[in-house]
């Protein structure tokens, strides 16, 4: 369908979707609202130079960028052409009270072929750099992502003056076969090949541009939207200022080149300072036998010629080099902008945590089959969404509390992994990484503490070493190999919340589990009601949701 064609219906079912619903999630009359309307299609598409069928929104490849600011009203209504179920997902945007709208199949049913859903979202006292992605069948690696830039209200000061230019910068590895033949490759029990390249913003070298004015300062939103490896990114003789992480701002340090990991994001600022040329972007694989290069152009309006010479080279598999980047990142305590508070004080480190949950990652084969856990279990979804099944009391579709809180030590085995804990409880988590390969992992729905990693295995020792003043407040993590990270987590939002390996073949083959953060009351202050719109599917087919 035509976007031309389907453009009133759309409205109309906009308008339908917010009249039934809006009253139920919106707090603030006064927060502005912002529509969308997309349509998901497949399309040819060249990023290495073969052609493979994409998944466009709107045509483009990648998506369009979502522009907004704290507190806005997303209406983003999707309308699925693809001959299979599709959905999407906000990655770092976190939903408050309202996983139903996360857009995973954990929480919210596919959108069937040729029939749409609208997406009510709201970005509920956040800021920041982020990305959306589809999370269905292996999408990911066909397309269908796009920028999230969520910006302080007007009255809000930022740490920084505003640039000259503002750009969403999207990298990852890529595949030239199609993401129905990676996806059978996984599904038949084998491991993903290694990737046949490097993309910036869907196009391979020199294929996209970044202008620029001499004496001027640009902010880069940088984010790796790839399937499995983290990539170094740098542009020829010049800096980059960080100045903000996946919503929080950091302490203002400057970088030569910035190690950026599977699903994370950063903001930098570039001040065009150098003599009036072209000069590479570049973006190269990190930790890996064989290094993957791509470039873009970084090009001043007065330019006096085209990049010259080889790229400027970087970091491949220097891990300490890594490390010790990932530590000098803080948060910027002087900054104003919304970030997690815990139990009303700011003073993260001077809460006492609750629990201590250790996730160790491991990889083998079940039945013949390659798959990967957490904590031994390696997650096999239901055919009912897990919060659907919490929310109409379906009995038999997961059990609370069936991954363990620490390491089994046994084999890998096949469950539904839903991990049970406290409304308001503040929580310790340590991804332990057993393995000689460097790991990425998001939670959805909230921010959290990075506060510490390090090499070998974590003991209750480890906690010396943990960075309890300005730790930087994130929503993905890396792990490097043989190592631990470890986080702090004030569980303050309600809901059935994917917890997940980024590198995307582990997550499609089970390293992945929710938390199921749980209370008793059923007060909208909470958690809100399963929504008007809601698609219902599997056992949840036939249910009613709430009237108006």
């Amino acid at each position: 369908m035509h976007l031309k064609l389907m453009g009133r219906a759309s409205v109309a079912v906009l308008l339908l979707s917010l009249l039934a619903i809006s009253h139920f999630h919106f707090s603030g009359a006064e927060d502005p609202y912002r529509f969308f309307n997309w349509n998901v299609t497949y399309g040819d598409i060249f990023p290495l130079g073969v052609r493979q069928r994409g998944i466009l929104i709107n045509g483009q490849f990648p998506g369009p960028d979502i522009h907004s600011v704290t507190n806005d009203n997303l209406i983003i209504n999707v309308f699925n052409s693809l001959d299979e179920p599709f959905l999407l997902s906000w990655n770092g945007v976190q939903q408050r009270r309202n996983s139903f709208e996360d857009g995973v199949f954990g929480t919210t049913c596919p959108i069937p072929p040729g029939k749409n859903f609208t997406y009510i979202l709201q970005v509920k006292d956040q800021i920041g750099s982020f990305y959306y992605f589809p999370s269905l069948a292996f999408h990911k690696a066909a397309g269908g992502f796009g920028g999230i830039r969520i910006l302080s209200r007007p009255r809000i000061p930022v740490p920084f003056s505003d640039p000259a230019g503002d750009y969403t910068v999207l990298i990852g590895d890529w595949f030239k076969s199609n993401h129905t033949t990676l996806k059978a490759h996984l599904d038949n029990g084998k491991k993903l090949p290694f990737p046949d390249g490097i993309l910036i913003n869907g196009r391979g070298p020199n294929g996209v541009a970044l202008n620029v004015e001499q004496g001027k300062t640009y902010r880069l939103r940088i984010s790796n939207v790839g399937l499995q490896h983290s990539l170094n990114f740098r542009i020829q003789n010049h800096k980059m200022k960080l100045v903000e992480v996946e919503g929080t701002h950091t302490v203002q340090t400057t970088y030569s080149s910035l190690d950026v990991h599977v699903g994370q994001s950063y903001s930098v600022l570039v001040t065009a300072d150098q003599p009036a040329k072209d000069y590479y972007i570049v973006a190269s694989s990190r930790f890996s036998s064989k290094v993957l290069t791509t470039t873009a152009v970084l090009r001043y309006s007065n330019s006096a010629g085209p990049v010259s010479g080889p790229p400027p080279g970087g970091p491949t598999i220097q891990v300490d080099w890594s490390l010790n980047q990932a530590r000098s990142i803080r948060t910027n305590l002087t900054a104003s902008g919304p970030r997690p508070n815990p139990q009303g004080s700011y003073h993260y480190g001077m809460i006492n945590t609750s629990r201590t949950i250790v996730l160790a990652s491991s990889a083998g084969q079940v039945n013949g089959k390659q798959r990967y856990a957490l904590n031994s279990v390696s997650y096999v979804a239901p055919d009912t969404p897990l919060k659907l099944a919490d929310y109409f009391k379906i009995s038999g579709v997961f059990r609370p509390g069936s991954i363990s809180d620490r390491p089994t030590g046994g084999g890998i085995y096949l469950d539904t992994s839903v991990l049970q804990t406290d409304f308001r409880a503040f929580v310790e988590i340590v991804f332990q990484n057993n393995e000689n390969i460097v790991q990425s992992y998001h939670l959805d729905g909230y921010s959290f503490f990075v506060v510490g990693m390090d090499g070998g295995q974590w003991t209750p020792a480890s906690r010396n070493q943990y960075n309890l003043h300005d730790a930087v407040s994130r929503c993905t993590t890396q792990v490097y190999p043989m190592s631990w990270t470890a986080i702090y987590v004030a569980l303050d939002n309600v809901g059935m919340w994917n917890l997940r390996s980024e590198f995307w073949a582990r997550q499609y083959l089970g390293q992945q589990l929710y938390v199921r953060v749980y209370t008793a009351s059923t007060s909208i202050r909470d958690e809100f009601p399963v929504p008007k719109n809601a698609i219902l599917c599997g056992r949840a087919s036939g249910r009613h949701t709430r009237p108006l």
